[in-house]
């Protein structure tokens, strides 16, 4: 028997416009032709098994809640199939549900009779889900009185009595004040270490990487990539570090114009693209460059976070490398980065060419640098350290990096 708890198949939405909408049903009922409109998922293929956490992750308007919406059954998919299996409970849109005119705690009695607690199983768990709300007196008024802060924390707590087979969120834990979301997250820690299974959408991308196995990068209602939490969520913070600093990507300072031009940068013996590298992995720079004159150029080396923040840099001449030229005024030159510790994330490699006296850079050339790596450390490079008690009843705890 298959432990999926949920299984996707192809499956499309698209949303027609208001005034097309009676032809395309005209169309679909007289004709048998498929429905038409403009795309909102496109083709998703996906598995979630018994006990995985997997993250959504996107830009907004990326198809995340579409795509939870699909799932939960509020849409219907234009193409392609859904099945899930074993109970299931959603926290999605904030009041979703709930009736603004009923208390919070008639609404409490329904959604918990909704998700499937039986009469006494809602009296023998209502005490707890009063407690975790921790909304006081307020669970006795309308709920059109409460901030989306007691809409979520009253969804949140009968959501952890009834402890569903498959939990989905969306972005659920971005509202509230803090103490609730730690809350909420130590309930979900203990639920998923009890077997339980989570599907949540999200753009705290340490949420996700806290609290998930498995990432799902939605672009343009498309799956980009998906795999290891670290991978994608590194894929997908460097993708758009470098979206933002796009006036600082492939750019020449001079173009062909350039006395001392670069004409080729290479990482690892790769020309072109975007270069991958694990925490700790080396990282050769090779630069050519052509003089017109017969005097050598300095050469730099320079990384830089994709959002421009400087990283390290290093030249030719600050290290006394004069170089040498060939008959036809190339020289080539090459910076190697051994046991690179730079943190995953996104990266620009910058080579600069500078006339002989290192006073006026001439040409430069860019590439793009991927880190990857399983760990949550902050920042862009990673320091030998070491943690330890004064203590001396209880020994000394270290970690240094490998």
């Amino acid at each position: 028997m298959s432990d999926a708890l949920l299984s996707l198949q192809g499956v499309s939405k698209s949303f027609g416009h208001a005034d097309r909408r009676a032809r395309a049903l005209l169309k679909v009922v007289f004709q048998g032709l498929a429905p038409t409109g403009k795309p909102v998922v496109t083709d998703i293929d996906l598995m979630v098994h018994r006990g995985q956490s997997v993250g959504i992750i996107g830009s907004n308007g990326a198809g995340k809640s579409t795509l939870l919406k699909l799932i939960t059954g509020v849409l219907a998919p234009t193409q392609g199939s859904i099945e899930t299996h074993g109970s299931t409970a959603a926290l999605l849109e904030l009041g979703a549900g709930f009736d603004p005119e009923y208390s919070g705690l008639q609404n409490l009695h329904m959604n918990a009779a909704f998700l499937g607690l039986s009469r006494s199983q809602i009296a023998k768990h209502l005490d707890e889900i009063i407690a975790f709300a921790d909304i006081g007196d307020a669970i006795h008024e309308p709920v059109k009185h409460y901030s989306s802060g007691m809409v979520v924390r009253l969804g949140f707590a009968v959501v952890a009595a009834v402890k569903p087979d498959l939990l989905i969120t969306d972005e659920v834990l971005a509202v509230g004040d803090e103490s609730f979301q730690k809350k909420c997250i130590r309930w979900i820690e203990g639920y998923l270490a009890n077997g339980g299974t989570l599907l949540m959408v999200s753009h705290n991308m340490y949420q996700v990487q806290k609290l998930c196995q498995r990432a799902v990068w939605l672009d343009g209602g498309a799956i980009r990539a998906e795999g290891d939490v670290f991978d994608v969520t590194q894929r997908y913070l460097a993708f758009h570090e470098r979206k933002d600093s796009q006036a600082q990507v492939e750019t020449r300072s001079h173009g062909n114009q350039a006395q001392y031009a670069l004409t080729a940068l290479m990482l690892n013996g790769v020309a072109e693209g975007e270069a991958q590298l694990g925490v700790g992995d080396t990282l050769e720079v090779e630069i050519s460059i052509k003089s017109p004159d017969g005097r050598a150029p300095v050469a730099m080396v320079g990384i830089v976070r994709a959002d421009g923040t400087p990283v390290y840099g290093v030249a030719t001449d600050h290290e006394g490398i004069r170089l040498s030229l060939d008959p036809d005024g190339q020289a080539t030159v090459r910076c190697t980065f051994d046991h690179l510790q730079l943190l995953p994330g996104g990266y620009q490699i910058k080579a600069h060419t500078l006339d002989p006296e290192g006073l006026r850079v001439h040409d430069t050339l860019e590439r793009p640098l991927t880190v990857v790596g399983q760990t949550r450390e902050l920042g862009t490079t990673r320091l030998a350290h070491r943690w330890s008690q004064p203590n001396p009843h209880v020994g000394p705890t270290t970690r240094s990096p490998s």
